[in-house]
């Protein structure tokens, strides 16, 4: 499958790796930077979805996501990305990313502008939830992250995880996209509320880390049952 992701903001807020890990389904541990355990939320724009062999549609192939997410790896210490949740603005996306990937997808309202700072409005459907606002300034000038710091800990993660309760299995999926180039800049707008949807406990500080990168294309691949 490609798709290609744009106006990525990510906000992290650093928790106790402790919360994490009983988060977590069997096979799965804690992955910390300096000791450090994060949570992150990353609304996005999702464009151009589409199968391989097959063209993009302009309405089911463009929409809008908010992840909530951790960092973990296997039992065989690859690294990856845990989702807590997806929220998106398009019930078929939703529908089918959960029967595809086995990820807990939910169908959201999400409002979006980009003009010099890029905001999202987000709000989860039949959920009894207030609509949650991130809101972040873009910058031209941007970098890519440096092997060992927290920002390459954070952003360069080609694997994701999944988990099927019906069947009590595990599985991997692999992405693979150009390493982001990103930039710090001033954040306006900042609510843990997405995280708090799912029952997570969140420190109500603003994010210990902020920042927009720029658009890429990427390929998924099919899922990997892990044994």
């Amino acid at each position: 499958m490609f798709q290609r992701w744009e106006n990525l903001l990510f906000l992290h807020w650093e928790v106790d790796p402790e919360t994490v890990r009983q988060s977590l389904p069997a096979g799965l541990s804690v992955d910390c930077h300096e000791g450090k355990a994060y949570i992150g939320i990353v609304p996005f724009f999702m464009r151009r979805v589409r199968f391989r062999g097959l063209p993009s549609l302009p309405y089911i192939s463009n929409f809008l996501e908010c992840n909530v997410r951790t960092y973990v790896h296997d039992e065989s210490g690859t690294p990856g990305v845990w989702f807590y949740s997806l929220d998106t603005d398009r019930w078929l996306a939703h529908k089918a990313a959960r029967l595809a990937f086995h990820l807990p997808y939910f169908w959201a309202s999400i409002r979006a502008r980009v003009d010099e700072s890029v905001s999202y409005r987000v709000r989860r459907r039949f959920a009894g939830v207030n609509t949650v606002h991130y809101a972040c300034k873009c910058s031209a000038d941007t970098v890519a992250a440096e092997p060992g710091s927290l920002e390459f800990f954070l952003l360069e993660r080609y694997l994701f995880f999944s988990h099927s309760s019906r069947k009590e299995r595990l599985y991997s999926g692999r992405v693979h996209h150009d390493p982001y180039r990103f930039s710090h800049e001033g954040l306006d707008g900042w609510d843990v509320g997405t995280a708090s949807w799912n029952g997570i406990v969140m420190p109500d500080d603003d994010a210990a880390h902020a920042c927009v990168a720029e658009p890429v294309d990427v390929e998924l691949f099919a899922l990997q049952r892990l044994r």
